[in-house]
């Protein structure tokens, strides 16, 4: 049963997904708002339309559409919704709700590139770029207005947002003073730690992103601030006193996993590739993009420590203690 808490209420919807449900918030305001979509599936929309109608809601109902970010269990049913229904987020997000032809040669570039660089196996290689018919679960839109740090969300008074980069280019949060109440998307999830995800850089020809460092930045940020409530875009909201252990906790996890990587260079200089193998050998086959983008994190990670420094051999680069 799906019930008002004060002037949010909470929808878990399928996703096709290994994480399961994703959580959107409907909000109440000057305007009705829907804080992320679900994804673009019939069973999603069915279970969307479901508990919106057990709140006295229909589709239409809904006024504006705020994103926490572009991923497709978060963003992708935009398409079930009218055009002229207003739709909100981090300027980021538009090159992904877009997808151009040049966006995507751009990104497809870039992760063939890196690849490269990375020393993925020649087999492996386009398993790391996206074909046009291969996007099924996004929907093409355009945002009415972008989202910044400290920005006061639309049709929602004493709500602002927070800019939480690191799991996507385009995370935001959306914090409210009066109650300490934040919806988090994915930035912070009571289970399971959210994978910071590499991106091309948001300038063709740009320094990539390092999107680890990002997410513990803006981690840091949830510590100074004073939160009742964490509502997550996965699982079970986050009780304001456990933020800081919880965040705590993220951070060790996270450091001692890096230690963990660090100690694979004991004996020679490895290329990225040759860690992902080490660090997830029996799922690296199967999901190539989202291993190395947790390996390239965690190398970034002892890069910035001072821990590791890399050489470039034949195009690959290697890292080795310093």
């Amino acid at each position: 049963m799906v019930n008002w808490n004060g002037d949010i209420a909470k929808l878990a919807l399928p996703t096709p997904f290994a994480v399961g449900d994703v959580n959107v918030y409907v909000v109440k305001g000057d305007a009705l708002t829907l804080i992320d979509t679900g994804v673009k599936t019939k069973q999603s929309k069915e279970v969307l339309t479901y508990g919106l109608g057990e709140l006295g809601l229909k589709l239409s109902d809904i006024e504006q559409i705020i994103l926490t970010h572009h991923h497709p269990d978060h963003a992708g049913a935009l398409d079930f919704f009218d055009k002229e229904v207003p739709v909100y987020g981090h300027k980021n997000n538009q090159r992904w709700l877009t997808i151009s032809d040049e966006f995507l040669e751009t990104h497809n570039r870039f992760f063939l590139d890196y690849a490269t660089k990375f020393g993925v196996a020649e087999e492996l290689k386009n398993n790391l770029i996206h074909y046009r018919d291969e996007i099924k679960f996004l929907s093409e839109r355009k945002l009415q207005g972008f989202l910044a740090e400290g920005d006061e969300l639309p049709g929602l008074p004493g709500w602002r947002a927070i800019e939480t980069l690191g799991h996507a280019q385009s995370h935001i949060s959306f914090y409210r003073e009066s109650d300490g109440l934040m919806i988090a998307g994915d930035h912070l999830l009571a289970k399971i730690s959210p994978n910071p995800l590499m991106e091309p850089p948001l300038l063709p020809g740009g320094d990539r992103p390092r999107p680890l460092l990002q997410y513990n930045a803006s981690l840091q940020k949830f510590l100074g601030i004073s939160i009742s409530t964490v509502y997550s875009g996965h699982g079970s909201e986050v009780d304001g006193d456990a933020v800081a252990d919880l965040i705590q906790y993220r951070f060790e996890r996270q450091h001692n996993r890096a230690m963990q990587v660090k100690s694979m260079l004991q004996d020679k200089p490895l290329s990225a590739f040759e860690v992902c193998q080490q660090l997830f050998p029996k799922v690296y086959l199967q999901e190539v993009g989202l291993t190395l983008s947790e390996t390239i994190g965690q190398l970034d990670y002892l890069e910035d420590l001072g821990e590791i420094e890399t050489e470039t051999q034949s195009g690959v680069i290697l890292y080795s203690i310093a």
